[in-house]
């Protein structure tokens, strides 16, 4: 048993205090399985909240947190010996930060109590971890100064110059190009700098989201000419957060790859059973994106958004990774959309930037919650961290899928808007811009 619960410290999601000296064995002991220790502390935590308004109220720093579960760690529970159980819970609070808290459990199934509880980690950072000491006993350890930087995370606040640079391609005819115009809003400053354009340019504005477009008009004669717009961007880490503009039910309608179906709603209700509460049921969907999907930039059709690419090739890029679980959360009625942009470096401080990257939000509990789940995918340390958070580090290019301007291209609605959209005599040719960043005051 012991060497079981040594494994079970080791994989990081643990409790308070190593567990007390064995209690007398009562007999007979009821078997005990992890389904029996999962309806155990969600018994728990329903009770508790059911006294408090629907929040579970847990101690902190001086003051109180009013809590929501999100989900039941299953992977963690653990029978540490004859009525002592272990439990590890992620519970989100108002705030939208998450926290991961361990409870230790006494008692038999269906009648088990809750003996201590102890916050582990927030928003994925270890408060502590375990160490084993010669004779075999765990015993915790503050971890100090515990940081994500290094899997490429700024916290709180980042600011830098963003550079967005095109280069014309040869053009045999009259063409029309429509590029993003990053904008201010509760999360990003955005000061505009130079725009230096070939030919005639103006501005749009996306007449169903509000983004903003630098529209130019080509001839020939502007082949192989440079475009480029400066912005300097200052931006906050983004939680959770509530949002008035529009009513979150508009994101519950279909987009053109990202449609409503039958395949969907199976998916989701198989996923998501008899589960109850949207936080509890859009972390159950973000799992099962992970689970399912793979990121790999690579074959016909990826990197379109296109949701029902990404449910049949269980393959993709990140906006694939989040069209699929849009389309699943809508299925579910849990209203979630989309937006691109681009991930400034952290471990350096200017130069190149990787191309576009997208990310997705959905609506529960009166806030809009972040979350970045091919992120998370990459660095499985991070996956509580995405699911309520973006960093400061990144610049967001629009917001949306379908959007509609005037004029518009020939080929109807954009897909969504990172890299220019460029039409010749009404017929779309591909370009890739070149990103760049300069951190100020570094």
């Amino acid at each position: 048993m012991w060497m079981m619960l040594a494994a079970f410290f080791a994989a990081g999601c643990t409790a308070m205090q190593a567990p007390p000296a064995k209690e007398p064995a009562l007999e007979p002991v009821p078997h005990v399985v992890t389904a029996d220790i999962a309806a155990g502390i969600e018994r728990h935590i329903a009770e508790e909240s059911k006294k408090h308004g629907g929040y579970f109220i847990l101690p902190y720093d001086g003051g109180e947190l009013r809590l929501k579960l999100v989900r039941v760690h299953l992977e963690y529970l653990a029978n540490l010996g004859p009525r002592r159980h272990f439990a590890c819970v992620d519970l989100a609070s108002t705030e939208g930060d998450v926290y991961d808290v361990d409870f230790f459990l006494a008692g038999d199934p269906g009648a088990m109590t809750v003996t201590e509880t102890t916050i582990h980690k927030l928003n994925g950072q270890p408060f502590y971890v375990w160490k084993q000491n010669d004779d075999k006993t765990w015993v915790r350890e503050a971890v100090d100064e515990a940081s994500n930087a290094l899997l490429g995370v700024i916290e709180g606040t980042d600011e830098f110059e963003f550079l967005y640079q095109v280069k014309v391609p040869p053009l045999d005819g009259e063409a029309r190009m429509w590029i993003p115009l990053p904008q201010s809003d509760a999360f990003q400053t955005v000061t505009v700098g130079a725009i230096e354009t070939p030919g005639a340019h103006r501005y749009l504005t996306d007449e169903r989201y509000g983004n903003k477009v630098l529209f130019l008009e080509l001839t020939p004669q502007h082949s192989g000419q440079g475009i480029e717009l400066h912005f300097n961007v200052k931006r906050r880490e983004k939680g959770a957060y509530p949002e008035e503009d529009q009513p979150p039910q508009t994101w519950l309608a279909a987009e053109r790859l990202v449609p409503e179906s039958d395949e969907f709603k199976r998916i989701a209700a198989e996923v998501l059973g008899e589960r109850e509460g949207d936080l509890v049921r859009a972390r159950l969907l973000y799992d099962h994106t992970i689970d399912r999907m793979r990121y790999m930039r690579y074959g016909e059709g990826y990197g379109q958004g296109d949701a029902v690419y990404a449910c049949d090739s269980a393959t993709g890029n990140c906006t694939d990774f989040h069209s699929y679980f849009i389309a699943l959360a809508r299925a579910a009625n849990i209203p979630a959309r989309f937006a691109i942009g681009a991930a400034i470096p952290s471990e350096r401080d200017e130069g190149g930037v990787d191309g576009y990257h997208c990310w997705a939000e959905f609506y529960a509990e009166g806030k809009w919650w972040p979350v970045d789940i091919s992120e998370a995918d990459k660095y499985t340390p991070l996956s509580t961290y995405y699911f309520g958070h973006h960093p400061a580090n990144r610049v967001e290019l629009s917001r949306g899928r379908d959007l509609i301007v005037e004029p518009g291209p020939v080929s109807g609605p954009i897909n969504y808007l990172a890299y220019p959209v460029l039409e010749v005599a009404g017929k779309p040719l591909p370009v890739q811009p070149v990103f760049s960043f300069r951190r100020l005051g570094s």
